[in-house]
């Protein structure tokens, strides 16, 4: 991740400017995505460097004007005698971590305000994994759920699944299938990706997988659909899925979601 100094003092101006409506939000992301997108170093496992990074961002928040800034971490180290808070809009900003694996999540419930879920969360994957490993933390669930609206429900359901494919050539993620047996689908999706057979990776995600992770079809059916996340989190993310999607249908999917569910 980038620096947790730079981190806090970005989310601490936004804070200001937006007059105490800033959530900060943090994800390690994947080996691949820190070397060969960010061109940077990814060593061990990224659960306990997070928690200290947090650490950090949770001390400079709470640093006071001319109190200077000391934190002495495993990972982080910082001595600023001089460091001064001006202006805060708040005495503290709430923290989102994204998480996939129980590492992370643990990491969640110790630390941050609340969890962000994956698109690729499963309801069994909640309702057996994640809030067991929640339970007695004041850290909520926000998860996402990939939503797909479209008179024809066909359509929407595989710009879902094309979605959930692409996922799942990430195999950090195959965790989430084994609660369903799904491992093999994992694998299969991986190869047809490795072969550059998106065909193939798609026609692999199964219609049980398709409602276990997302709501696809109609106004009314979506809306009835994630009444299926009902105990499971007080709020969910809807997410629009992206891949194979033109800008225009993403476009129109966006507003259809909004549409579908808005409150008035």
């Amino acid at each position: 991740m980038r620096s947790p100094m730079l981190a806090a003092t970005a989310a601490m101006d936004i804070d200001e400017l937006s007059s105490g409506r800033m959530i900060l939000g943090l994800g390690s992301g994947t080996r691949s995505m820190n070397e060969r997108w960010y061109s940077t170093t990814f060593e061990g496992p990224p659960a306990p460097r997070m928690r200290d990074a947090i650490g950090l961002i949770r001390a400079v928040f709470a640093a006071k004007d001319g109190g200077g800034l000391q934190y002495e971490g495993e990972h982080y180290q910082v001595n600023i005698p001089q460091f001064q808070r001006h202006g805060a809009a708040r005495d503290s900003i709430p923290l989102m971590l994204a998480g996939v694996n129980r590492g992370m999540i643990r990491c969640a419930a110790a630390c941050a305000d609340g969890l962000v879920g994956h698109p690729i969360y499963t309801r069994k994957y909640i309702r057996e994994i994640v809030l067991p490993e929640l339970d007695g933390s004041s850290c909520e669930l926000v998860p996402y759920v990939i939503t797909s609206i479209a008179d024809d429900v066909d359509q929407a359901r595989n710009e879902v699944r094309a979605q959930i494919a692409f996922y799942y050539t990430t195999k950090l993620y195959h965790s989430v299938l084994e609660p369903h047996g799904w491992r093999g689908v994992g694998e299969t999706i991986a190869s047809a990706f490795k072969s550059g057979d998106f065909a193939s990776m798609v026609k692999a995600v199964p219609d049980e997988m398709v409602d276990a992770i997302a709501i696809a079809g109609r106004p009314q059916d979506v809306r009835d659909q994630l009444k299926q996340w009902d105990g499971l989190a007080e709020h969910a993310l809807l997410y629009s899925p992206t891949i194979g999607l033109t800008p225009e249908r993403a476009m129109e999917n966006l507003n259809a979601i909004v549409e579908t569910f808005a409150r008035t």
